[in-house]
């Protein structure tokens, strides 16, 4: 079980940790029943705190925000020598929390996507794990929700008995939904993305290989250029310029953090 701690990547802390201790932290808060938000963040999500302070502010202000992508995993090894043996991928936390959940007998909530994505991922995690409750699922409105909306929404969830609840809205909206329903619910919140598309199997996982050389992004590329071109062409070598420059401190990144304290970066 690995916690390094935590390490700026541009403006947003990334916990270095490994699997074992993001799963065991989010069901010992499940088991309190205490707010934990967490979220999963490839190269695009680190790009979305670097262009909006007030989003980084909210992705600082998560509990645990893990290297879902390999160069963001690479980029702690680089910038601050903590060095993992793997990346903490958003799909595969989520089936390890699933695991975790029915051997506990503990119950998750399925919010955002579509009602037959929600259904099809509902019944990949039943088949997977049998003996887990899953107390709900809601799907997205696809639109900004009401203050009124967002009580009713948060009060269906805690009247379902969920212990945890799995998000899937897409960067960086599940994130926001995660900063601002983590003490509307008071218990753990998983923002996994397109995890819920991978499960339900309406959307292909790139291949482990090129997984492994963080190439991810050009299979989904590949997939879809329309949608996701500016993305990663755009945001990709921007991301890698701005490393070089914290890496050879010719810049160094504010951290704001949603007290209105903005702290320097610091080298371990």
């Amino acid at each position: 079980m690995i916690n390094l701690g935590k390490f700026p990547v541009l403006n947003v802390n990334v916990a270095a940790v490994d699997y074992d201790y993001a799963t065991r932290a989010i069901l010992d808060a499940a088991r309190r029943g205490q707010p934990f938000s967490v979220s999963a963040l490839a190269v695009h999500g680190v790009m979305t705190g670097f262009g909006d302070p007030e989003h980084a502010r909210r992705l600082n202000g998560l509990d645990l925000v893990v290297p879902d992508g390999q160069p963001v995993r690479w980029a702690l090894g680089w910038l601050h020598g903590k060095r993992l043996p793997d990346r903490v991928y958003g799909p595969e936390l989520t089936l390890r929390v699933a695991r975790a959940l029915a051997e506990e007998g503990l119950s998750v909530y399925l919010y955002g996507s579509q009602p037959q994505v929600l259904e099809r991922f509902a019944a990949d995690l039943r088949r997977r794990f049998p003996g887990l409750k899953i107390a709900g699922m809601e799907a997205s409105k696809f639109r900004r929700t009401t203050p009124e909306e967002q009580q009713a929404i948060a009060r269906r969830i805690r009247e379902s008995g969920a212990d945890v609840v799995f998000v899937g809205l897409g960067c960086p909206r599940q994130e926001v939904w995660a900063f601002e329903y983590r003490e509307l619910l008071s218990r753990p919140i998983l923002a996994i993305g397109a995890a819920f598309d991978f499960h339900a199997g309406t959307l292909a996982q790139a291949p482990r290989a090129m997984q492994n050389l963080g190439l991810e992004w050009l299979f989904r590329l590949m997939q879809e250029p329309r949608r996701l071109w500016r993305r990663y062409v755009l945001l990709n070598p921007l991301f890698v310029w701005n490393l070089l420059l914290q890496l050879t401190r010719l810049r160094r990144f504010q951290v704001p953090f949603p007290d209105g304290t903005e702290r320097q970066e610091l080298y371990g």
